[in-house]
């Protein structure tokens, strides 16, 4: 009974193969609003932890710390949405 669901799979290469990862068009009342913060490792992340206790965003809610332009510098994103 299974074996219809599993029949033939498609050939895929796991090390190349990449699935897009697309967020949900927010609702139209809401208007996407970008974060980011840019500065060394430290300072990126006492902001982000300076904002968790404000309770403005979980340390959770903001993406992970990605290399910037600067030499030395890294950069966090966080997503928001505002209702207008």
């Amino acid at each position: 009974m299974y074996k219809n669901f599993l029949a033939n799979p498609p050939a895929t290469d796991t090390a190349t193969a990449t699935v897009p990862v697309a967020e949900p068009p927010p609702p139209d009342d809401r208007e996407p609003v970008k974060i980011l913060l840019i500065g060394s490792p430290k300072a990126v992340r006492s902001i982000i932890h300076i904002l968790y206790c404000l309770g403005f965003a979980s340390v959770s809610d903001w993406s992970p710390l990605q290399p910037a332009q600067k030499p030395g510098e890294v950069m966090s994103l966080l997503m928001r949405y505002l209702r207008l």
